[in-house]
């Protein structure tokens, strides 16, 4: 990695621990959604995260949660996905570039992120979306800016463990190949520690859909971080919580290691 993506992408991992990212840009695609209407209010609570994902035109709606010394690094989303659209059962993964790198980086962007969806059922249409993922990933690298690669599955794969697994692996081996410098993705259970075996870059495990407890959410961190992720990007897991600042700072007790989630739970009173 060349030395200006190198010393951005430090900036997620306190002390050479692993990363906690929250993520607050599901207004693209989900429109307003709980926990991220009042956006500037939600945004400000975040300050403890090592870094924040949002859509690029949202910076200037963050109030203080990106400003003075210790303040989380910016995470850029370049990409709109069809497969993000959950209120309209989107299925076909659909991929366009909205901004570029450079426009990410003047709107206040560390970090950028681009998406990557393949195995549509059509050659063409993974090409097409290969082609966008690329187009990115060229950008950033002459920026000299990181860039994280996030891999998802269209619709209704989710449903079947043994293939959504082996897609996953897969995946996160071709986004890395096509110049990505840390990968975000899903949690595929007890063979994860395949996934990241098959990556040379840090694998960053997300939260997806809203636990009903807490503690679940802790849980499916602490065994991503035990299989070898170098952190996790949550969204409504922390925005949705009771209490998003306190339930942020006991996940980042399970993801350094401090404690194990029912531990951390009690401590922090999210039982």
């Amino acid at each position: 990695m060349i030395e200006g993506k190198s010393i951005r992408l430090s900036k997620l991992f306190p002390q050479g621990g692993k990363t906690v990212v929250v993520a607050i840009d599901h207004g693209q695609t989900f429109g307003p959604t709980e926990g991220l209407i009042q956006f500037t209010q939600a945004a400000e609570r975040l300050k403890e995260a090592n870094g924040v994902l949002l859509a690029p035109h949202m910076v200037r709606f963050s109030g203080d949660l990106f400003k003075g010394y210790g303040s989380p690094a910016v995470i850029c989303r370049l990409n709109w996905d069809t497969i993000h659209c959950e209120p309209w059962k989107y299925q076909e993964a659909n991929i366009v570039r909205t901004v570029s790198a450079r426009d990410a980086i003047k709107a206040g962007a560390d970090i950028v992120l681009a998406g990557l969806v393949v195995y549509t059922g059509e050659e063409k249409h993974d090409a097409i979306n290969v082609e966008v993922f690329a187009r990115s990933v060229e950008e950033a690298y002459d920026l000299g800016v990181p860039l994280i690669g996030e891999v998802f599955p269209v619709g209704g794969m989710r449903s079947r463990p043994e293939e959504f697994h082996d897609y996953i692996k897969k995946a996160c081996r071709i986004i890395c190949e096509l110049g990505a410098d840390a990968i975000k993705t899903f949690y595929t259970g007890e063979k994860f520690n395949e996934v990241i075996e098959g990556v040379p870059i840090p694998v960053f495990a997300l939260g997806a859909e809203k636990f009903e407890h807490d503690v679940d959410a802790l849980e499916l961190a602490y065994k991503a971080i035990n299989a070898g992720a170098q952190g996790v990007v949550f969204g409504r897991n922390v925005v949705q919580s009771h209490d998003p600042a306190r339930f942020l700072r006991g996940l980042k007790d399970v993801v350094q290691g401090h404690g194990k989630p029912i531990e951390i739970a009690a401590q922090y009173q999210l039982i």
